[in-house]
């Protein structure tokens, strides 16, 4: 049995050592060009800011590399010790033989107590790394706030769903795993209605976009090409980072565009257009489908893995969990499937890449030509101060959209 546990710490290990691998190359690679960039990046930003960016990447690298080594470790000690047995133990006395309610609240608070080591570097980059780059924007006050309505969430819904997963064995028996994805990927879809209503506002305060030039043009781009949304809002995210971003929530009559009010300071109404003619653009090629079909497969295959897992003896027993008890089973698989998944991650960010250069031709076409589309990758580059000269290998484990270089080269050439 102890078997078990020791090729879960060999897979963590490989996993840390692969990501240092990676974050090394990385930063040779940054390192190599950073006196000299590349033309096509040296016609991208200005020589202040590209050294703005080289440092801001490799202090990011520095720091990720020490954050991801303490998780582990972390990890691998709580593993190790027997602590979640004797915890799963407590929580069973609690209630009588037969309850779901204190499995589900295990599960719970070994989450709870699983994130507060990684706290103090979660602090330390939003106040310290992020600050000293100009991007932090929140206040102690606002970051323990957040966590707090976070825990609160997390007992709010995760408690009730975690229960009623946990219960799916005593209702419906072996097959339970098959009704349990069907529970949870029907949560997913209605959270997408759900979750810019209820639980966004609960941290960031969405506006209608005003009447004028910006908010006509971005309708009648939505007119033109075919997408209509219930309504253009603009979130507060300056409030605590100057990095920017647009996305559409909600899905049918129930989406919604949101642009960042720090989008909005930062493009011009052109390039705005640009960027939100690609975001219509993933809709108009149907990736949204296809990702949650893609999503819904893979949830599948993992619900039906936790089944087989659940049932075989071993697997509980190798890390000192008594058999025949499902939450156990969940935390397990919840703490130790990235190590399977963090390889197949390049595949599924192919995958995203491809959609990303479709959706910039949507765009392309949808406006006219790239250069709006250019500009606002451009100056988004700057703002963010993005890493230019990635590692191939790092970016094809970790980027889910191409490179700027990358994305410029395939949108001119359409037009060339």
């Amino acid at each position: 049995m102890a078997n078990v546990l020791w090729l879960a710490l060999g897979l963590l290990l490989l996993k840390l050592v692969a990501e240092l691998v990676l974050a090394a190359l990385n930063r040779a690679e940054v390192r190599r060009h950073a006196a000299t960039p590349p033309p096509a990046v040296a016609a991208i930003m200005e020589p202040e800011t590209y050294r703005k960016s080289v440092a801001y990447t490799l202090e990011k690298s520095r720091f990720g590399v020490a954050a991801e080594v303490f998780d582990t470790l972390v990890l691998m000690l709580v593993l190790m010790s027997g602590i979640l047995p004797t915890l799963f133990g407590q929580a069973v006395s609690w209630g009588s033989a037969d309850s779901v309610w204190n499995h589900a609240a295990f599960i719970l608070l070994v989450m709870m107590l699983l994130a507060v080591p990684s706290l103090p570097f979660e602090w330390w980059e939003q106040f310290r790394l992020e600050q000293r780059h100009g991007f932090n924007k929140s206040t102690p006050g606002l970051w323990l706030s957040d966590k707090l309505k976070g825990v609160l969430l997390l007992w709010a819904i995760g408690f009730p769903l975690l229960w009623a997963l946990l219960s799916l064995v005593r209702w419906v028996g072996e097959a339970w795993w098959i009704w349990g994805f069907a529970l949870l990927f029907g949560f997913q879809i209605l959270m997408l209605i759900l979750y810019p209503k209820l639980i966004l506002p609960l941290f960031n305060k969405l506006t209608p976009l005003p009447e004028g030039d910006l908010r006509t043009r971005l309708m009648a781009l939505g007119d033109r090409t075919g997408f209509r949304a219930k309504a253009i809002e603009v979130i507060d995210g300056s409030k605590r980072s100057g990095h920017s971003n647009a996305y559409f929530t909600g899905f049918g009559r129930f989406r919604r565009i949101v642009l960042f009010d720090t989008l909005i300071a930062q493009l011009t109404p052109e390039e705005l257009e640009a960027v939100l003619a690609h975001e219509i653009g993933h809709y108009r090629r149907g990736h949204i489908p296809k990702m949650i079909a893609l999503s819904a497969a893979m949830m599948f295959a993992g619900f039906a893995v936790l089944a087989w897992l659940a049932r075989s003896p071993w697997f509980n027993a190798g890390f000192g969990f008594p058999s025949g008890h499902l939450a156990p089973s969940f935390l397990l698989f919840g703490l130790l499937s990235g190590v399977v998944t963090f390889w197949f991650s390049p595949l599924a960010n192919l995958l995203s890449r491809k959609y990303e250069y479709e959706a910039d031709g949507f765009a392309r076409d949808a406006i006219g030509g790239p250069a709006a589309m250019v500009g606002a990758l451009r100056k988004l580059a700057q703002k963010n101060l993005t890493n230019l000269t990635p590692h191939p290998w790092f970016s094809g484990f970790y980027y889910s959209h191409p490179t700027l270089v990358e994305r410029e080269a395939a949108l001119n050439r359409a037009t060339g």
